[in-house]
């Protein structure tokens, strides 16, 4: 597909809305329309009609509010995707914004304004802009104009213009300077830093992320966003979820590659990720570094040093935060798992107190029995699901043991100075084992989703480097994503640009394979513009699936569809389904690849052998012509003066190179014949012996000197074949024995039956076929290296065609040597049996 030169963004930017922004664009695009350019102005108030603007396709667009929300129901969610695709097409366009429409800026501008409503858009879209024009306007002047006009535009003072004139002035520099270091291939000013922020479900997270991002990019350095998966986050609240998926877009949307680690311990994850990866500054929100009392467990920061002491952390404050954010977790109250807990519990606890008796009956310390009910809550917690239950198992050990096995006996008095330590002891003993065991019983449930996620990007790589074509990779690649997500799937392939009809997969077996108009033209419009779209996303969202590009660069194989409507995937899924996606694309490119190699080795192939016809063709024509046309000559000229028999000789000549010429048209068309599978076999009932001898006929007089003989065993073989194909086997295979043999030499053809099939034998006694020539004998154009009797070269094709013949009957053919010497070529041919009716 021939690639569209992209068009150019223009944003009209100010601080404040009356600046003059929507004048200065109009202003401009009037003087493109006198430059003779097809100018579309559109109102900014007004939803865009995406398709007709692009069925139009004109120069340049004019369009107000970069950052405008569009109505529900809309091809994109913001005016800011439509105008990127505009610009893929080569459309020109000239929009406003104004500085609170950045989303880096959106905390500085909130503090300054006291407002959080502005529609944002990316900061890249600002930055990629190909021209930025600052409309500038004293704060004074424009409050004057304002009023003037008669504007109500008493909200912000003159003190809160002038902050936000000179962020937008710096926004303006920071958009500059960035420019002029990408410019520069080696910069000098580069300082390798590396900024981690640590994302999470936090409200104030955002705003974490924010700053990171202008750190990032102050520092003009890499940017990471780094989310640590707990056991614990599996009970997260679908709200905490859907804020970690909003801050993870977020921070993706400011430039950081996104990555997850897991691990239970937080603070050592980070540290090790941040070590590994060369990250010079961490950045962390206050809100989660606050210890509550002095004895209180390490904060996140305080720990953090002590892994990392050589990192510099950064803390951001939470102005709307005034106390530690702890995530809440999904509350679980279904009364088929609360009774299977509680009935677990209590007949582990019941079990326990029956072994305790019998202990006790039989003697056992009290240690002994207190061992039982530690053990107790350990296998209780290993059953249970939440660690209430533990807690509550430990707390009911201590008082049946109190209850049962101290003095005096079934009473919660207890004499001895000792038992409130032993209760103490017993209690926290059973709880610290339950809590590890609950932790270790979700650590290995995390250990095996990860390495089932593992396991299924192992066994990805393993499938796709066997797969052979590319349906094989498409469907690998989808059942592995089926395997993965436990959804389905739906894959378009695409040839020429177009994609081919879908292909559905599902865990169950039982998806609906139906794909509506609307889910067709979003994966079209995914193929069209390599960029995912459909469910959760801002682009044609009222799609049941959501599709992504199997790409490589900009080059795109396919789409694939996953079933996420009102579902989204969690982090590590998209991240896991992404890896799949680009072993997949690369795993359709290298077959693709493949097949160009492939073809282009056939045509090189072909090419050389068209060449080498061509050339033996020149060369084996040129020399019988020559002799022909020179015999004529002579005929003509001197015919009078020769005698008969110098003329029987030169007639003899002319006979020979006009016959061998014959030989060799008829083996050109048998070769094409069979290259375009058009040959095709006339058969009937033929006597082998009449076969054979109408061969000799044929060749006839080219035997010259050499002596040819018949041995049949029996004179009635019947064979069911295209008697004329087999003549010009039999004519071909000893025609070669003729060249290749002195003269003087013998030839025996014989005739014999070999169970259900009739053999062939034709065999000289000249200077036999290398065994290394064996296997090739019967290749097009191969004419070995022995040299012909008579010095004219050979074609090639005469072994070439027997095979292909006798191979066509349902026969084999083969060469052997001869005894003493020589050479025997031996074809077989099926036998017909013939019924007679007396």
């Amino acid at each position: 597909m021939a690639q569209t030169q992209k068009g150019r963004l223009k944003i009209f930017f100010s601080y404040a809305e009356g600046a003059g922004k929507r004048t200065a664009m109009r202003k401009a695009g009037l003087q493109e329309r006198k430059r003779g350019r097809d100018v579309l102005v559109l109102d900014g108030q007004k939803e865009m009609e995406l398709e007709q603007v692009l069925e139009r396709r004109p120069d340049l667009i004019l369009v107000d509010a970069l950052a405008h929300e569009n109505k529900t129901g809309s091809r994109h969610r913001r005016r800011y995707q439509d105008i990127e695709e505009l610009l893929k097409t080569g459309i020109d366009v000239y929009t406003t914004a104004n500085v609170e429409n950045i989303e880096g800026l959106y905390d500085t501008v909130s503090a300054i304004t006291g407002r959080d409503d502005w529609e944002r858009i990316p900061d890249e879209i600002f930055d990629r802009a190909d021209r930025v024009e600052l409309i500038d306007i004293e704060p004074m002047e424009l409050l004057e104009r304002l009023k003037k006009s008669g504007k109500a535009f008493s909200a912000f003072t003159v003190e809160q213009l002038t902050a936000l004139r000179e962020t937008a002035l710096r926004r303006c520099a920071d958009r500059m300077k960035h420019l002029f270091l990408r410019q520069q291939e080696n910069n000098a000013f580069q300082i390798g830093e590396h900024i981690l922020v640590c994302l999470s479900s936090a409200p104030s997270n955002a705003k974490i992320i924010r700053t990171a991002a202008r750190m990032a990019a102050a520092f003009n350095s890499q940017f990471t966003a780094l989310f640590v998966e707990t056991p614990d986050f599996g009970a997260a609240t679908p709200e905490n979820r859907q804020r970690l998926i909003e801050n993870r877009a977020l921070a993706e949307q400011l430039g950081a590659q996104t990555e997850t680690v897991y691990g239970e311990d937080i603070p050592y994850q980070i540290a090790e990720f941040a070590r590994l990866s060369g990250v010079t500054k961490i950045v962390l929100g206050r809100s989660i570094v606050t210890r509550k009392h002095l004895f209180g467990k390490m904060t996140l920061t305080e720990e953090l040093i002590s892994y990392a002491p050589e990192m510099d952390i950064h803390i951001i404050p939470d102005s709307n935060s005034d106390r530690a954010y702890r995530p809440v977790r999904a509350k679980n109250r279904e009364k088929s798992r609360i009774f299977k807990n509680v009935a677990a519990s209590t007949g582990i606890l019941l079990g326990a107190t029956l072994l305790s008796q019998c202990f006790y009956q039989l003697g056992f310390t009290e240690a002994n029995i207190i061992m039982v009910y530690i053990l107790g809550v350990l296998l209780t917690s290993a059953v249970v699901t939440h660690q209430v239950y533990s807690l509550v198992s430990s707390i009911a050990s201590v008082f049946i043991f109190n209850f049962l096995f101290t003095h005096p006996r079934f009473s919660l008095t207890a004499y001895a100075t000792g038992y409130p330590v032993t209760f103490v002891v017993m209690f926290l003993t059973a709880y610290i084992t339950g809590t590890f065991a609950i932790r270790y019983k979700k650590q290995a449930g995390q250990s095996a989703k990860i390495a089932h996620r593992t396991k299924i990007l192992f066994d990805t790589d393993q499938l796709l480097s066997k797969a052979g074509n590319k349906e094989e990779i498409l469907n690998a690649a989808a059942e592995q994503v089926v395997k993965l997500l436990g959804r389905n799937i739906v894959v378009f392939d695409s040839e020429d640009g177009k994609l081919s009809a879908p292909d559905f997969f599902s865990p169950k077996g039982d998806c609906d394979t139906t794909c509506s108009k609307e889910e067709w033209e979003t994966a079209e419009w995914v193929l069209k513009n390599n960029h995912a779209a459909g469910a959760t996303t801002d682009t044609l969202s009222k799609a049941r699936y959501m599709y992504l590009a199997l790409r490589v660069n900009e080059r795109v194989y396919g789409v694939m569809g996953i079933e996420a409507e009102n579902n989204p995937l969690d982090a590590s899924e998209h991240g896991i389904l992404l890896s799949i996606l680009g072993e997949c694309a690369l795993a359709l490119e290298n077959e693709k690849n493949a097949r160009e190699k492939e073809a282009a080795a056939i045509l090189a192939e072909s090419e050389q052998l068209r060449a080498n016809l061509l050339r033996t063709i020149s060369h084996d024509l040129r020399t019988p012509l020559t002799t022909i046309s020179g015999n004529a000559s002579n005929l003509l000229s001197n015919g009078d003066y020769f005698d008969a028999e110098t003329k029987k000789q030169i007639y003899a000549d002319i006979y020979d190179d006009s016959m061998w010429l014959i030989d060799l048209v008829e083996n050109l068309l048998y070769a094409t014949r069979i290259e375009e599978g058009r040959m095709t076999l006339n058969t009937s009932m033929e006597l082998l012996s009449d076969i054979v001898d109408e061969a000799l006929k044929y060749i006839g007089r080219k035997a010259g000197k050499h002596r040819i003989s018949v041995s049949c065993e029996d004179d009635l073989l019947l064979v069911r074949a295209d008697g004329k194909l087999i003549v010009q086997v039999i004519v071909n295979i000893v025609d070669n024995a003729i060249k290749y043999t002195a003269p003087g030499s013998e030839i025996l053809i014989t005739i014999k039956r070999n169970g259900d099939m009739a053999e062939i034998a034709i065999g000289d006694n000249g200077e036999g076929i290398p065994d290394r020539e064996k296997e090739k004998v019967f290749e097009k154009f191969y004419c070995g290296t022995n040299k012909i009797a008579d010095n004219r070269r050979s074609l090639g094709l005469g072994l070439y065609l027997c095979k292909a013949i006798v191979e066509a009957h349902g026969g084999a053919i083969c060469v052997t040597d001869n005894h003493p010497k020589g050479t025997v070529f031996c074809f077989s041919l099926p036998l017909e049996e013939v019924t007679l009716h007396e």
